[in-house]
């Protein structure tokens, strides 16, 4: 059965309040964790391509601590017919690339994947790298920061929408494709799928049953400080509305806002 894979992170809650650790890795058990809530987007969309083409199987995989079986099983009661949970303490403190790797690995024990959905951007790291670096690891093609997808006679077709406008993108499978908020809400979970994910089996991966070494971080942070405080901003003051109009559009289209 051709398989859809839903990658899903657990990540401190949005309102909690973010520190680091010694190590200056983010700290994650004096706060609530939860499935991101870009994952959930992403999750929708996968179930919604599943339920356009019923041969289809949704299967969920995330990468994290033990506690993390808890955003697994969010999609599982989200519909997601599957999950698997890699599952190593030597994976702990991975970046962008070794987290890629290790899932690149984990992507391969699943058979005839034809699609990967992630979120466009986690909300704890924020690097956006993901699926990039999994379409240059896997050679597939990536249509990123989608607002809607479908798939019909084994192509992806997507829609972008960003601040120029809304870009028609096209793949064949297998291929990576990320969403943002922009696509359609997630759907809440029913009592009869919460109470079948309580119950579900999930896979657990580790380092030696993916046949990989231990993957040491290849970047290191050696030094952190907190942001500075948020400021009043640039006051633009010139009596010469059309000047002021100016600077105002200069200013706007710097920032790649119009």
């Amino acid at each position: 059965m051709p398989a859809i894979v839903a990658l899903v992170k657990h990540v401190p809650d949005t309102w909690s309040t973010k520190s680091l650790e010694e190590d200056h890795t983010l700290d994650r058990t004096s706060v609530d964790n939860v499935i991101d809530e870009i994952n959930e987007y992403s999750v929708e969309q996968a179930l919604r391509l599943k339920e356009a083409n019923p041969e289809f199987k949704v299967v969920a995989l995330t990468m994290g601590p033990a506690a993390a079986d808890e955003a697994l099983r969010k999609a599982l009661a989200m519909g997601a017919d599957e999950a698997v949970h890699v599952l190593d303490d030597a994976l702990s403190g991975a970046d962008a690339l070794s987290t890629a790797w290790t899932l690149n690995a984990a992507i391969n024990t699943i058979e005839d994947v034809q699609v990967i959905t992630l979120g466009n951007s986690s909300s704890d790291a924020s690097t956006g790298l993901l699926a990039g670096l999994l379409a240059e690891y896997r050679q597939l093609p990536a249509l990123t920061d989608l607002k809607s997808l479908s798939l019909d006679g084994g192509v992806l077709r997507g829609v972008r929408e960003d601040a120029h406008g809304h870009w028609k993108l096209e793949a064949p499978v297998p291929a990576i494709v990320s969403f943002t908020d922009k696509a359609d809400k997630p759907r809440f979970p029913n009592f009869k799928g919460l109470m079948a994910a309580k119950k579900a089996e999930v896979s657990t991966l580790d380092v030696a049953k993916l046949g990989i070494d231990a993957v040491a971080p290849t970047t290191t942070v050696t030094a952190s400080a907190q942001r500075p405080a948020r400021t009043a901003g640039e006051v633009i003051i010139e009596p010469n509305p059309q000047e002021a109009a100016k600077q105002i559009a200069d200013f706007l289209a710097a920032k790649n806002l119009i």
